[in-house]
Formats: C-alpha cells, structure tokens, sequence
C-alpha cells in the first residue's frame, strides 16, 4: 500500500465515522417526524404514481416521471447493490445489513424532500427540465458559492470518480468469469458510454427506461428463487443479521460499530438518500405537482435498498460464502455459484454489466445537468463527455480499494453539502407535501401546484407560475 493510499483511508474513515453517519442518520430522523413519516404513510401513493406515469408517459420532448424514476435508478441500482453489498457484509458482518435497511427506511424522508425541492426549483431546459441541489441552493438560499461547491463536487463525485467504480467492477467481474482483459472492457464500456451520452437525456432516459426494469426484474426473480428454495433457513439469516447489529459478543469486539459503518457507508453508496444525487434526476420529470416526484423518488430509495440489495444479502448468507475471505463482486459471484452452480457468477456478472453501465449513464446525466448549472457552452460539455469516457476507461484498471476510498471521501463531502441545504430549504417541501395532501383529501384525483402557494419564493418558482 502506498503512502497515499494509506491517507486516502486514514481521511475516509475519520469522515465516516465521526461526521456522516450523525449527519445522515440525524437529518432522516428529523425529516421523518417533521413530514409525519411520509416514506410509510404514503407508500401506497407512491406506487399509485409510479404506475400512473409508467402508463401515461409524456411528451416526445420531455422527461416522465417514470423515466425520471429509472434515470434515477439506473444511478442507484449498480456496482453498490452487489459489489458494495457484498464489501459491507465481508467488512461489517452479517449485521451491516440491517444498518443498510435502516438507512433505507429512514433515509428516504430525505429523498422525498431532496427531490420535492429539485422539482421546486427546476427551470426550462433545452430538451427537459434541469434542477437539482446546485439550483435549489442558489435560488432558495442565495448562496452561490455553495451552489457552485456543490455543482463542483457532484461533477466530479458521480462523472468522473462513480464512473471508474462501475466500470471497475464490470472488469473485474468479467476477468472472473470470462478471463477477459480488462484493458479491453476499458476500450468496449467506453466506445457504449460515449455513444450514449452524446445523444443527450432522451437517449439515456429510453435506455434505462428499458433495461433498468429488466434487469432489476430478473434479478429479484432469482433472488427470489434462491429465497424459496432455503426457506427453513431464512429464520436463521434474519437471526444472524439481527444478532450481529446488535449481539453482546459483536459489541465487545467493536463488531457493532464496523457493522453500522459499514452498514450506513454501502448503504447511502446504493441507494444516495441525503446526497443530492437522485434530485438532478427528479427535477427532468414533467408533473402536475412537485411532491409527485418526491413520492416517487422515497419509493427509488425503498426499491434499490429493501429489494434489491437484500436480494444480494440473502444470496450471500445462505451460500456461507462470507467465511472464504473474498470480498466485492468476486463474493456475490462465488455466493451465486455455489447456489446455483457456474451459471451463477456468469449471471452475475451480466446482470452487473447492466446495473453498473446504466449507473454510468445515470451518473453521467448528473454530471451535465450541473455543468450546465456554471455555462450553456456546448464545447464544455463535450469535454466533459470525453472525461468521462476517460475516467471510465482509467476506472476498468484502477486498484478497487483506492476507487471505493476516494469515492467515499467525494461522496461525503458532496452529501454534507446537500444535508445542510435540505435542512434550511426543508420547510418549503412539508408545505408542498401539505398543499399535495389537502387536494387529495378534496377529492381532487390529479393535485396541481401553483408558485402562489409560496408566496415568499413564488419569484424563485419559474416554472409553476400561475
């Protein structure tokens, strides 16, 4: 280990284990009880809503709610649902799984209020929408230079830095299986991603609004199957999850506080609640109301947590996997394997081809919407694009340990950035909720928001004028 990789690690763990894990779980619990536990009261709604725009859709020039959701799923739904699963369940024990569910449960207060927010403050895009923490902070707050840190820090975190993640783990996935040369997934992941993101949003939306649910699909299936076939056992998994996150014999060993670490970290990494990530994507949906996409987005956090990344939980405590020292990707493909035979690491390492290339694009979008925050240039953003065609190249040969340490590290600071603002512009998004929630109650089926419902911000509300 190098000098600096040992201070990437010393930094990332000073970070996570003093500042972020207080932050998140303090801000979650605070907008759970402020909103009356939305992310529970409204799950029903929430479904109703993402059915509603997977039927009707939208117009050939803007972005709908469903697509918006898979955008935003395409981020979520990727190297952390089985590499970061995985790393959590070798590092933490058993027991981080359950800090992963309770990270999900209450974490989603915070998407709901990030991506209300996004949808708030949105404004008139070439093609779609554009919003996101770097516009609700400079329009609710005034505070440009925060804006412009944000804007900084997500570019970087989910363009640059995420992206040799996912492709990182595509490449180590596919020497496992296939002994294929990572230099030359490099040169393949490259030639797909720059082909897409050049086609701009409309592209990336119809692509992960395809092969998002797909995969997703296919894999709770399976994961499913697994399930059932050990179903004697699942009273002995749920045990073991729960005695490791809280077991007298973990707390002497300190076991308790590497597994809620460890649990919070992959946690947030898979499903974002809190960073201010999925609220670039949310603010590209066309609605009647701002707090449609704000359901529809707490119920991302619930998809990608409770379902998806329990599947590769359960997957890996049946097999007892845990106890042969692998860790990453290489763990969920050996746990797969010995479930259902070679098939499964093959399996596995498709379906994360899938999931962490459609993370790609999703990451990359997240990138565009806040270099468009600084300038309109178009050389600029195809600048960017070639960046993130290289990081992507550079990510397939990387060191794993270095990647996930330094994506630690962006992430926190980008999600310290975004609690604070929630936090301030927090109290707009409850009024949203409590406008949304009288229509209802009016019996009106399809509430709509109008800028005059805020009176204090209505200047600052282009695109829900009256």
């Amino acid at each position: 280990m190098t000098i600096f990789e040992s201070f990437v690690i010393n930094v990332n763990d000073f970070i996570w284990t003093y500042i972020m894990i207080a932050l998140l779980l303090g801000v979650a619990l605070w907008f759970t009880i402020r909103t009356r536990f939305v992310q529970f009261r409204k799950i029903g709604e929430m479904v109703r809503l993402l059915g509603e725009g997977a039927v009707k859709g939208a117009g050939k020039k803007q972005v709908s709610s469903f697509q918006a959701f898979c955008i935003s799923l395409a981020s979520r739904v990727g190297t952390g649902n089985m590499a970061g699963v995985a790393s959590a369940i070798a590092i933490g024990g058993p027991g981080a799984v359950f800090w992963m569910w309770v990270i999900a449960l209450v974490g989603a207060s915070s998407a709901f209020i990030e991506s209300t927010l996004a949808q708030l403050f949105k404004i008139r895009g070439k093609d779609s929408f554009i919003g996101g923490p770097a516009y609700y902070i400079r329009k609710g707050l005034g505070l440009r230079w925060m804006a412009v840190l944000f804007a900084i820090c997500i570019t970087i975190t989910f363009g640059l830095i995420f992206n040799s993640v996912q492709s990182n783990t595509i490449a180590i996935a596919f020497e496992e299986s296939f002994r294929f040369d990572p230099f030359w997934m490099g040169v393949i992941l490259t030639a797909l991603t720059l082909l897409i993101i050049f086609g701009g949003i409309h592209r990336i939306a119809i692509v992960s609004g395809v092969v998002v649910p797909l995969m997703a699909v296919a894999y709770i299936l399976l994961a499913l199957g697994i399930v059932v076939a050990n179903v004697s056992r699942l009273p002995e998994v749920l045990e073991l999850i729960v005695e490791n996150a809280f077991g007298f014999r973990q707390a002497i060993g300190g076991g308790v506080g590497v597994a809620l670490m460890q649990g919070i970290r992959r946690g947030l990494f898979s499903n974002e609640a809190g960073l201010g990530s999925a609220p670039n994507a949310a603010a590209t949906a066309t609605v009647s109301h701002p707090v449609k996409q704000g359901f529809i987005q707490a119920l991302g956090v619930f998809t990608d947590t409770l379902i998806i990344c329990s599947c590769t939980a359960f997957i890996i405590l049946f097999s007892h996997t845990p106890e042969s020292g692998l860790s990453g990707i290489h763990l969920t493909q050996a746990a797969l394997t010995s479930e259902i035979g070679p098939l499964g690491g093959i399996f596995v390492t498709i379906a994360i081809l899938f999931f962490a290339f459609t993370s790609i694009l999703g990451n990359y979008y997240y990138g565009e919407a806040n270099i468009l925050f600084f300038t309109q240039k178009r050389w600029v953003v195809t600048a960017y694009r070639i960046f993130v065609g290289i990081m992507v190249f550079g990510g397939s040969l990387m060191s794993m340990q270095l990647v996930w340490n330094l994506a630690d590290i962006s992430m926190a600071i980008m999600g310290i950035v975004n609690l604070i603002a929630i936090v301030l512009l927090g109290k707009y998004a409850i009024r949203a909720l409590s406008d949304y929630t009288a229509q209802r109650r009016a019996g009106i089926k399809n509430p709509v928001f109008k800028a005059s419902t805020l009176p204090e911000i209505e200047h600052e509300l282009d695109c829900w004028k009256d």
